[in-house]
């Protein structure tokens, strides 16, 4: 059985910053297996967040290919491209991107929305995710009346509760406190321990490069090194 969820095969990237060409990938080849949790690492500038995106679909590559549960990312339309985002992969944001008029339960329930999930149903399935998060009697707050690690399990309620292939995680730990962290860290460990969930995230944070069990290091939009973790 093939276990690859993403393939990039010669992934490059260039930005044009007051008309001087930034290289921002440099043509990445790498897979991600099933159950592989990834820390992509590295300076700023380093091409991180760009390979994240790339592999979200959220930005296309200059030249190479990403592949996607078996989808190759160059030929699909934007729309298309939606599509396969909403149904495949789950995306933790830095910066939450909670719609702050809705209650936790309604942010989590809005993707099933889309994807055209009965009310009642989805509903529900919001709440067992909620629950599984620790945020049960949290879930008719606002973003507002949540705290910052209550907000990022919200996130991460609504980017798990449709089953995704991959979960991609920018930065999550970036506003959060060492404790907080922790919390947040054992989450993801126990998401990608016992449901088996796929896990990119890209970091600067040690602490979280000690939770993954893959470490991929970026310097100048390429992989410096690659290296699975050392079973103690």
């Amino acid at each position: 059985m093939n276990d690859v969820v993403v393939a990039c095969e010669g992934v490059k990237k260039t930005y044009q910053e007051d008309s001087v060409p930034v290289y921002a990938l440099r043509g990445v080849d790498v897979e991600v297996h099933q159950g592989d949790f990834i820390s992509l690492s590295g300076p700023s500038g380093s091409g991180k967040s760009t390979l994240l995106n790339v592999i979200g679909g959220l930005d296309r590559p200059d030249q190479g290919e990403v592949t996607v549960g078996g989808t190759a990312l160059s030929g699909l339309s934007e729309s298309r491209l939606a599509e396969l985002r909403l149904h495949k992969i789950g995306f933790v944001f830095q910066a939450y991107n909670l719609i702050p008029v809705l209650s936790a339960l309604e942010n989590v329930e809005f993707i099933l929305q889309l994807q055209g999930v009965s009310g009642a149903q989805r509903r529900q399935r919001a709440r067992q995710a909620l629950q599984s998060l620790g945020l049960a009697d949290m879930s008719h707050r606002r973003p507002g009346e949540l705290s910052g690690g209550q907000q990022q399990r919200v996130a991460i309620a609504r980017a798990i509760v449709t089953n995704p292939v991959l979960l991609l995680a920018d930065e999550p730990t970036a506003n959060l406190d060492s404790a907080t962290t922790e919390e947040l860290l054992t989450l993801l460990k126990s998401l990608n321990e016992n449901q088996g969930m796929t896990i990119v995230t890209a970091t600067h944070d040690p602490m979280v490069m000690g939770y993954t069990t893959r470490k991929i290091h970026l310097r100048d939009g390429a992989i410096e090194f690659d290296e699975a973790a050392v079973p103690a």
